[in-house]
């Protein structure tokens, strides 16, 4: 089985548009430790919310929007339409889901990986709007001190997502091998295959597909693909 082209994971965000404490409606702030991250927005407006080495940002959403952000970027994705719907393609397909986002938690629950652990955990929308009001609450106290202090009051947060995804990482090697590596050097192969008029590799032509799933996502409900049981599509 071929991985997804770039070794990444592609999935279908509709974001939440439940009201937070400030105000607006949105998903959970968080960051990732290991990825970067991009949105396609194909449908509504919103705005997303950043903190990293710029200081506070907002960046205006519409359909068509393309950008993406490295690891380490707080991003909050506001819903200023109610209907903000996004293609997300993540780096490292598989990381992510093995622990790489770490949310903006109050201290007390960065600091205590049992209490990070519990509150993250979720089963239903219930649980997910907490789990986001949380994140929320530690955000908005963050944001601030961004405000005042600049990016340096990130160093923080930094440091607990380190210690929070510390004990994970040494397992992640093999998502970055079997996806971006793979198809890096697969690429090698072909283009040296090439230069001495060797397509053997082109009989090799063939087609996937994967299975459909859902999911309550950190920033809004999710249609996701299992891009590790895709299957060949037999053609004549």
């Amino acid at each position: 089985m071929t991985p997804f082209p770039g070794g990444t994971a592609v999935s279908h965000l509709w974001v939440y548009d439940w009201l937070a404490e400030d105000g607006v409606s949105g998903g959970s702030p968080h960051l990732h430790t290991a990825s970067a991250e991009g949105y396609v927005v194909i449908r509504g407006r919103g705005t997303l919310e950043t903190l990293g080495s710029a200081g506070h940002r907002q960046t205006p959403l519409r359909q068509g929007t393309l950008l993406w952000f490295t690891p380490g970027t707080v991003h909050r994705l506001i819903n200023n339409s109610g209907d903000l719907e996004l293609i997300v393609v993540m780096q490292n397909a598989g990381l992510p889901e093995a622990g790489d986002a770490v949310l903006t938690y109050p201290r007390e629950f960065l600091d205590d990986p049992e209490a990070y652990r519990e509150a993250t955990t979720v089963t239903d929308h219930v649980e997910a709007r907490q789990r986001r009001d949380l994140a929320v609450q530690g955000y908005l106290e963050l944001r601030e001190q961004v405000r005042r202090r600049g990016p340096s009051a990130l160093i923080d947060l930094h440091r607990s997502a380190v210690e929070l995804v510390r004990d994970k990482a040494v397992g992640w090697h093999h998502h970055v091998r079997r996806g971006v590596v793979q198809q890096a050097e697969s690429a090698q192969r072909h283009l040296e295959a090439l230069s001495q008029s060797d397509g053997g590799h082109l009989s090799d032509a063939a087609v996937f597909t994967a299975t459909e799933g859902s999911g309550t996502g950190m920033c809004g409900d999710l249609r996701t693909w299992d891009l590790d049981g895709a299957t060949m599509i037999h053609t004549p």
